[in-house]
């Protein structure tokens, strides 16, 4: 024994590393399953590694600040900046491309507009506990009478995504975050946890799985919603969804793997049995059955109701329009979702082709409203890629009274786009279940965080309104923003591209919307955000 392990003792390392790539080159040749790794062997496992790496390698060292998809570094760096309360102004002017396609432009007045201090809520005095939160000019509800209207707080909230599908420790850090600033936070179609539950609004996300309001057969249980709704105050408003940006007209499956005794229990949903979401509801089939379904809700809860989908083809949107004005009845609120949404994940085919971008979606459902002189009674609600400045401006400009942002509030609390949330291996524990990844996401710090980037997103929008002459965003009109054609330099009017002019929402000023009775979000005692 112990001449064998003077033997071994005695040969040198590079034998042993020899040895060693030997094998590897042998196990390389003799296995079928890689061809790479079979004709190149050692030398293959590299083109494996670079694919690995690939996505990083391009996002930090070749591409550009302006060429990544679906957010540029540029873009993702003034995110982290602004939710960092760094420096995030740039120097030496634009480098983007003015005159490219699609390229939005705004409309600065002459005279910027001038407020006094008794109606200037937002530049004059940062101790007000209001500071840059600007309310919603339209009350969601009024115009059917529900029992709870609801005015939001802040027009910028927090879009629909699901505990389960975000960790608990990151749905309580945009919850907490959303106390602090006065949004609301969208639950997704997930059910309401207790991650939902540090003080800020909700709005009770509900798909066609029922997650949270289901019998054990998936089927919808209205006494379940009214005792969710009554033992939670803090639930302003259900939406019911239709379809989503990311995968309109499909379906999902959670896999019993994913499936712990929590979520279970949230979701009201069988353990060790994978949970089929179908691509429509069982409480209905029509348009007409929708309807009922949405009054129904309403008369029991008594809260807003409306609806959230992606867009496509038209009929049954013209048919809604129709029988809103045939009945008087119909949803409070629409929430339309631009194709290029993107946190539920989905085969590329869907995620690339299916449903219409945001402003071919808005633009088509809005005008069919306007049509019917439906606009001035409902609340429109925008999602797609408007958590930056000039994105929401124009959503505004178009007609959006409300926007909601989802990735744009991940990154403000450390997503990396690291674009592998379907996989469990989020590296910064915010899609994921995994409890180490989950583990380095400080819920405290991360809240603080998300406020501060929902501070300054409604800064820069209420001093590009200034700029253009306005007291409130709901003032911006269709010719008050331009596009870029990328056609010998021309740009034309949103008027001009759309087709139609915004329907002019009635503003009196905002100190009147933060004396509303209606008005949600509640104040930190003795804390007023920065």
């Amino acid at each position: 024994m112990d001449s064998t392990l003077s033997f071994l003792a005695a040969i040198p390392i590079w034998a042993y590393i020899l040895i060693l790539i030997v094998l590897i080159a042998l196990r390389d040749i003799l296995q079928r399953k890689h061809t790479i790794q079979h004709n190149f062997p050692l030398v293959g496992h590299f083109r494996y590694m670079l694919e690995t790496i690939g996505p990083e390698l391009r996002q930090y060292i070749v591409a550009n600040n302006r060429e990544e998809l679906p957010f540029n570094r540029r873009q993702r760096s003034w995110i982290y900046a602004s939710a960092k309360k760094e420096n995030n102004y740039q120097g030496f002017g634009t480098d983007q491309d003015m005159h490219a396609p699609g390229y939005v432009l705004v409309k600065p007045s002459m005279l910027p507009k001038r407020l006094d201090s008794t109606h200037n809520h937002h530049v004059k005095n940062g101790n007000d506990p209001h500071h840059y939160t600007i309310p919603a000019a339209k009350v969601i509800g009024q115009y059917h009478n529900r029992k709870r209207p609801y005015r939001p707080r802040s027009i910028i909230n927090v879009s629909a995504m699901s505990f389960g599908s975000l960790s608990s420790r990151a749905v309580e850090a945009l919850n907490k975050g959303s106390f602090r600033f006065g949004n609301y936070h969208n639950t997704g179609e997930g059910g309401l946890s207790p991650y939902h539950r540090y003080g800020a609004d909700v709005v009770f996300n509900m798909g066609t799985s029922y997650f949270g309001v289901r019998d054990h057969e998936g089927n919808f249980v209205m006494e379940k919603l009214v005792k969710m709704t009554s033992q939670n105050p803090f639930v302003r408003m259900i939406e019911l969804k239709l379809s989503q940006g990311a995968k309109p007209g499909k379906g999902g499956v959670l896999p019993a793997s994913k499936i712990s005794a929590e979520i279970a229990e949230i979701r009201q949903v069988p353990m060790g049995v994978d949970v089929v979401s179908p691509p429509y509801h069982s409480a209905f089939s029509d348009v007409r059955g929708m309807i009922d379904f949405i009054e129904e809700m309403a008369a029991a809860t008594g809260l807003p109701v409306g609806i959230k989908s992606a867009v496509g083809k038209t009929e049954m949107w013209e048919e809604l329009a129709d029988l809103m004005v045939e009945t008087g009845k119909g949803p409070d609120f629409i929430a339309i979702d631009g194709g290029e949404g993107g946190t539920g994940a989905a085969p590329p085919s869907f995620a690339d082709h299916v449903s219409l971008p945001l402003v071919f979606a808005f633009s088509t459902v809005y005008k069919i409203f306007q049509k019917r002189n439906l606009n001035d009674k409902l609340t429109f609600i925008a999602s797609g890629k408007l958590g930056l400045p000039a994105q929401a401006v124009m959503a505004f400009s178009m007609g959006a009274d409300v926007i909601n942002v989802a990735r744009e509030a991940m990154m403000s609390i450390g997503c990396i786009q690291a674009q592998i949330c379907h996989t469990n291996r989020c590296p910064t524990g915010i899609t994921t279940n995994n409890k180490w990844l989950e583990s380095g996401i400080d819920p405290a710090l991360k809240s603080v965080r998300f406020a501060n980037y929902m501070t300054t997103l409604a800064k820069e929008i209420i001093e590009i309104t200034h700029a253009s002459g306005y007291e409130h965003p709901c003032q911006f009109g269709m010719n008050d923003v331009d596009i870029s054609m990328g056609d010998h330099n021309r740009t034309i009017t949103l008027a001009e591209n759309y087709g139609y002019l915004k329907t002019i929402v009635p503003f009196s000023g905002i100190h009147d919307l933060l004396e509303c009775p209606h008005l949600g979000g509640r104040d930190i005692p003795g804390e007023k955000v920065a």
